[in-house]
């Protein structure tokens, strides 16, 4: 059996998406065995792949380079890797990768493309392409070990039985939100025919959406009422899920529920649908030449008039209903 230890630390959604691809390498690979090393609250996400073993750690543990090191040792000491797969490739992750080459260890680290990133959300950049997926830049990092993967990029349902719309109107940054008035009106629509569960986080989240709740009929707020395992399971059993680009649509996919995507200031192009969802399903103002101007969502408008999302019209969310 090969041991592989695999870290991502952050964020949620980038963490999710590797899920999908673990469950896919492992089938194809069944005398391999994968340590994901992660935040403890992510645990949930890996929960039924067979042969992933998860080390949740709290980072507050391990600060600084003499923490690193004692995490180095503590993982090395209890689970006695073969090769090191870094699937996130910031500071932190590389330090530990200097701990572990200089044990001897093989160590293998994801390329995010970088360059390629920064010249798709350049602004005076009007050829804009379709970049390498992150799940497949996931998949590289075991290809470069020598193993074999074939990603489906197929959504695998967990039941037959789906019922009701999932919509999550939340995202980390602005750049990534649809305005919460035009949200609210799309809900008002969509409830005269079917019944909405609101997904979302945060005491102002949470507020927002039992508000909607008391306002609008045939909804409900499942905002805060929820560990992940339940959300999760309740995202299995939706006809369909309406998410922002954000971790709810890697949720989607990670439970076989097709998802329709909202987008702003960031693009499919750079990689980010969600394993397995349709770019048929993929909402956004197409003919805006200064999109995508952030790979997140976190810079400020360079218009100042958020063009991206001002201007999306939500008929075009209810026609992929």
């Amino acid at each position: 059996m090969t041991r592989i230890l695999a870290y991502r630390f952050s964020a949620f959604g980038d963490v999710a998406m590797t899920a999908p691809v673990f469950r896919e390498f492992l089938e194809q690979n069944p005398d391999v065995e994968i340590i994901m090393v992660s935040r403890k609250s992510f645990e949930s996400l890996f929960a039924d792949i067979p042969n992933v073993i998860f080390k949740g750690i709290n980072l507050d543990d391990y600060k600084g380079f003499f923490g690193l090191q004692r995490l180095a040792n503590e993982l090395i000491k209890e689970y006695n890797p073969d090769m090191i797969a870094n699937l996130h490739d910031v500071i932190r992750t590389k330090i530990l990768d200097k701990i572990y080459g200089r044990k001897g260890l093989k160590v293998f680290k994801i390329n995010k493309g970088k360059e390629e990133k920064e010249r798709l959300t350049d602004i005076w950049n009007l050829n804009k392409i379709q970049l390498r997926k992150t799940v497949e830049r996931y998949a590289d990092v075991f290809r470069e070990m020598g193993f074999k993967v074939e990603l489906s990029h197929q959504l695998r349902p967990i039941t037959e039985r789906k019922s009701g719309i999932g919509f999550a109107p939340f995202a980390q940054h602005k750049g990534k939100m649809l305005p919460l008035e035009k949200s609210y009106e799309l809900v008002r629509i969509l409830a005269q025919k079917h019944t909405i569960y609101f997904f979302g986080g945060g005491k102002n989240e949470t507020e927002t959406l039992e508000k909607w709740e008391s306002q609008i009929s045939n909804t409900k707020s499942l905002a805060g009422k929820l560990t992940l395992t339940e959300e999760l399971n309740k995202i299995a059993e939706l006809e369909l899920m309406i998410s922002m680009d954000s971790a709810n649509m890697h949720l989607a996919s990670l439970m076989g529920t097709r998802c329709v995507s909202i987008w702003g200031s960031t693009h499919p192009y750079a990689g980010f649908l969600g394993f397995g969802q349709s770019e048929d399903d993929v909402v956004q103002v197409s003919d805006l030449t200064c999109r995508p101007c952030s790979v997140f969502g976190d810079k400020e408008c360079f218009r100042g008039d958020w063009a991206c999302l001002e201007e999306l019209n939500i008929q075009k969310i209810i026609d992929k209903v």
